[in-house]
């Protein structure tokens, strides 16, 4: 979404040449892969360990670091592997995102109107805070060594990340829809 935002408002003109329907196609693919890929390393290691002692799961899911706290074996191999996949799959991505709203700020800030700066601005404003909400939780979920792991605090973050983070979404891309802001300002006037 990051790539879009960043053609529609950085090159406007050669938008619909670029994002056509191929490479959506692409993206989508290559976003699929590379989740799957980050899974792949995860799962075969974590089919490898031993676990002794209780096998409930105090999460509300299956998650990483959970079942790193029922083994009995060293996970230091993957924990290791946790900080490098994360640091490409999560750090790079993130810091890409960063990049092109950077960019697009700065494009933003050239235009004269003040009118077409809000317009731009209302137009990735929603983007850029799920991006920061999501990306937030998710290096405070798994970019921190096992020493440091708290059951509470990781089940709190996750719930954050994976159920908040996709609820906010229709909420925060609505708040741009004039309908809802209208129907939105009737329901408040109400009470």
């Amino acid at each position: 979404m990051a790539y879009d935002r960043y053609l529609a408002i950085c090159n406007p003109l050669r938008y619909m040449l670029i994002m056509n329907k191929t490479m959506c196609i692409w993206l989508a693919a290559a976003s699929w892969s590379i989740s799957f890929m980050n899974a792949l390393p995860h799962t075969v290691l974590m089919s490898r360990l031993s676990y002794c002692g209780s096998h409930t799961i105090n999460h509300f899911f299956c998650d990483i670091t959970a079942l790193m706290k029922l083994s009995c074996s060293r996970t230091h191999v993957i924990e290791t592997i946790t900080y490098i996949v994360g640091a490409l799959v999560g750090v790079i991505p993130f810091l890409l995102i960063i990049t092109s709203y950077i960019m697009i700020i700065s494009t933003v800030l050239k235009i004269r109107s003040s009118d077409g700066r809000y317009k731009a601005f209302s137009t990735c404003g929603s983007h850029i805070t799920v991006v920061i909400l999501f990306y937030g939780m998710i290096c405070s979920t798994y970019m921190r060594p096992t020493s440091m792991y708290s059951i509470d605090a990781n089940k709190l973050s996750s719930l954050l990340y994976i159920a908040v983070s996709p609820l906010c979404n229709p909420i925060i891309y609505s708040l741009k829809n004039e309908d809802f802001k209208r129907i939105l300002r009737k329901a408040t006037n109400r009470v």
